[in-house]
């Protein structure tokens, strides 16, 4: 619960910060307006550790640059087309801004710029009402025109004008409604949620490259879930990333099986635990939060109903891969992270092999060469998968998932599983067999590659031998 004593306690130290006294003392001795603006003011009431400090002023961009360069050590104004200059002041960045009074041209979602003349006037046109407060300078004076300290002890997310108006300016407010309302945990009030509804279309005209920014915003908070709910349950997901929607598969009250949507909520949920469990203080790990979203979207193209009630999803591993990698292609996702996802959502079901017989140490090794350095991920995904209420089958497959993980430890003790390479390369293979580089160079390692998996080292003496013999019974 918000305790405005404290908060306000927060807020007054915050402005005794020597960052902010020096450019609080800089402006007013230049007859300029200044003030703390938007998150850290939020975030500084709700008792939220703040990392970056904004400011805004009356004052224009190249009269900011003038009074912030004597007390900065760099300067930068990439923004200034927006009125937006950054400083580091102190060893910190800081980024001021100067009033804007702008609206959105409707088509492309580019702010038509225009500077405004008052505070007032500058935080009515922001996202939410609770990043639409100020403290302003020296004086630290709270400024709330719109009612941000209400919404922050209610916990409501609210627009400062009509919810219509506003993301009719600026669609990618929507999405900013869902990251707020987890990051915050707070719930989106009825009538923004209307308007979300009305407007989801019209988050068509942000570019990928936006949409995907702040959908992992949103998957990097601590439970992005109650987000995903309202995108979900908005249709504004069903805009930019279809399958997720997709999995609120039709129950048949003659087949049934586990809801893939919460499923999938739950094992988003327990991928993050356990991230934070095995690297506590990380940054959040974004490929794999992806993965988990999205490791059963192949499930609602291959649900099959058998007759006598039974369902299955043949392959959904595969389709679900396919899937992902044209949708986060489309979101303009870097390669990187499309590899990684793909590759997740490919092998997440391989370990329940496992779990109903015990792989050879040739089946482990190639599980390890499968997954190459996703291994980590792949580990927390598969523990994630796990989601029966059944307590005797949870603890059965925890159990065996210790069993692979002290297996593959074990194994790497004796070899390096991470690089499993044939004991023999290229040029030996082609020097042994008398062979040119093509595909029979191609052929050849592939079977001193199952010599290794399957046996693990044999000597470059036995390797050459078994060459030759497969070599012989080839030609």
């Amino acid at each position: 619960m918000l305790n405005m004593a404290e908060g306000v306690a927060r807020l007054e130290a915050l402005a005794a910060s020597p960052i902010v006294a020096d450019l609080a003392r800089a402006f007013a001795d230049a007859g300029r307006q200044l003030a703390i603006v938007g998150g850290p003011v939020r975030d500084a009431l709700l008792g939220r550790a703040t990392h970056d400090l904004d400011f805004t002023t009356d004052a224009q961009p190249d009269e900011i640059l003038k009074i912030v360069r004597p007390l900065s050590s760099a300067q930068w104004d990439i923004g200034r087309e927006f009125g937006t200059i950054g400083a580091r002041v102190r060893g910190e960045q800081v980024e001021i801004t100067t009033y804007r009074a702008d609206s959105y041209d409707g088509t492309t979602r580019k702010p038509v710029v225009a500077f405004g003349d008052s505070i007032d006037g500058d935080l009515a046109r922001r996202d939410f009402t609770v990043n639409a407060m100020a403290l302003l300078l020296p004086a630290k004076k709270l400024v709330d025109p719109t009612g941000g300290v209400e919404d922050l002890v209610r916990g409501v997310l609210r627009t400062p004008i009509d919810p219509h108006v506003s993301f009719g300016d600026d669609p990618l407010r929507m999405l900013r409604a869902a990251r707020f309302a987890s990051q915050l945990e707070f719930r989106v009030d009825t009538e923004t949620v209307a308007a979300i509804e009305k407007l989801r279309e019209t988050i068509q005209i942000v570019s990928a490259e936006r949409i995907q920014g702040e959908l992992l915003r949103l998957l990097a908070t601590d439970d992005p879930t109650r987000g995903i709910r309202l995108l979900v349950d908005t249709g504004l997901m069903a805009q930019f990333l279809p399958e997720v929607p997709a999995l609120r598969l039709e129950v048949d009250e003659h087949h049934h099986h586990k809801d893939v949507y919460e499923h999938s909520l739950t094992v988003l949920r327990q991928a993050i635990d356990l991230e934070h469990d095995r690297h506590p203080g990380a940054e959040p790990d974004l490929a794999l939060r992806l993965a988990a979203l999205l490791h059963d979207i192949g499930k609602p193209s291959t649900r099959k109903l058998e007759p006598g009630g039974g369902v299955t999803f043949h392959h959904h591993d595969l389709r679900g891969a396919r899937l992902a990698r044209k949708r986060l292609r489309e979101l303009r996702f870097d390669t990187a992270t499309v590899d990684t996802v793909t590759k997740l959502i490919e092998l997440h079901l391989r370990f329940f092999g496992y779990a109903e017989g015990t792989w050879t140490d040739a089946a482990v090794r190639r599980y390890v060469r499968d997954a190459g350095s996703e291994l980590e991920r792949l580990h927390i995904l598969t523990r994630a998968d796990v989601t029966t209420r059944n307590k005797r089958k949870a603890h059965m497959l925890a159990s065996a998932y210790d069993d692979i993980e002290r297996r593959i430890d074990e194994l790497a003790a004796q070899e390096e599983l991470e690089a499993i390479r044939p004991e023999l390369d290229g040029n030996q293979i082609q020097e042994i067999l008398g062979i040119r580089p093509g595909r029979e160079v191609g052929e050849a390692y592939r079977f001193l590659l199952d010599v290794r998996l399957d046996e693990g080292m044999v000597g470059p003496e036995e390797a050459e031998r078994r060459l030759r013999a497969w070599w012989s019974a080839r030609v």
